[in-house]
């Protein structure tokens, strides 16, 4: 296996429902279901779907032959009661005692993957101590409608650290269209390799480093690894950070981030 297909297996989290494409629900499912036969289907993750739209979407899927067979990421208000056969939700929170209690059961049940997002503008230990306690995920939000949704590098690198250090997983949502950084974006290969980096020891001050790299000559991919600014991670090490580590970003494309990466020859 080479690096970019350890690093972009399972990477994005079709999240076509939402804006800036904000695509018709019928949009949406044909675009997934095409994409889950397409090309590039290894790089292809859940479907982002709010709970409230879960029985739009399965009649929407319908004439296509089924979601039966998809995987699929809720978005959930905390307390609303699950499916049993949602695997995956994503609530926003802002408080550690609320990870807590939701984790603990009260308010429904929750399934195994169950993101929190949490805001990371200050220190977010708190709430990611309380995901370590309660074997919960971080989901962090990287960009939005506005300059001003989009954290500084030295808040996601910091974020990253924290995750890594109490082994809390995390995804991604919002901003990452292009592999690499443009300001105010962040670029998705930057960050995933940067989660993989801080996951296997490095510094806060590397990832920074590395969220900031905003050339692609500075990314040296071969058969065995990849290497930057004298860093390296193994195929290996790459795999163990995506399985564990550093799960998914979600995206309201998948064509522009497959797109950024041919442009630039990693895919």
């Amino acid at each position: 296996m080479t690096p970019q297909a350890a690093l972009f297996a399972g990477l994005i989290d079709y999240a076509g429902l939402f804006p800036p494409a904000a695509l018709e629900m019928e949009a949406a499912v044909r675009q997934y279901a095409e994409h889950r036969s397409g090309p590039h289907a290894e790089m292809l993750g859940r479907f982002i779907v709010p709970l409230a739209r879960l029985a739009e979407m399965r009649k929407a899927a319908a004439p296509i032959g089924g979601s039966a067979e998809w995987k699929l990421s809720v978005l959930a208000l905390p307390g609303e009661p699950l499916p049993p056969e949602i695997d995956s939700v994503e609530l926003k929170i802002e408080r550690a005692e609320d990870i807590r209690r939701l984790s603990s059961g009260q308010g429904g049940r929750l399934p195994a993957l169950r993101y929190f997002e949490i805001p990371i503008a200050s220190d977010p230990g708190e709430l990611i101590a309380a995901l370590a306690e309660s074997s919960g995920r971080a989901k962090v939000r990287t960009g939005g409608a506005t300059v001003e949704a989009f954290p500084g590098a030295a808040e996601l690198a910091r974020f990253l650290c924290e995750c890594a250090t109490a082994r809390v997983p995390f995804k991604a949502t919002a901003g990452l269209h292009h592999p690499l950084p443009s300001l105010p974006m962040h670029g998705f290969v930057n960050l995933f390799l940067a989660a993989a980096f801080a996951y296997h020891g490095g510094s806060q001050s590397e990832v920074l480093t590395t969220l900031l790299e905003s050339s692609a000559d500075a990314f040296e991919w071969d058969f065995d690894g990849v290497g930057w600014h004298g860093h390296r991670l193994a195929v290996a090490e790459i795999l163990s950070a995506r399985a564990k580590f550093a799960i998914a970003f979600g995206s309201c494309s998948f064509e522009e981030p497959v797109a950024g990466l041919q442009a630039l020859g990693w895919l």
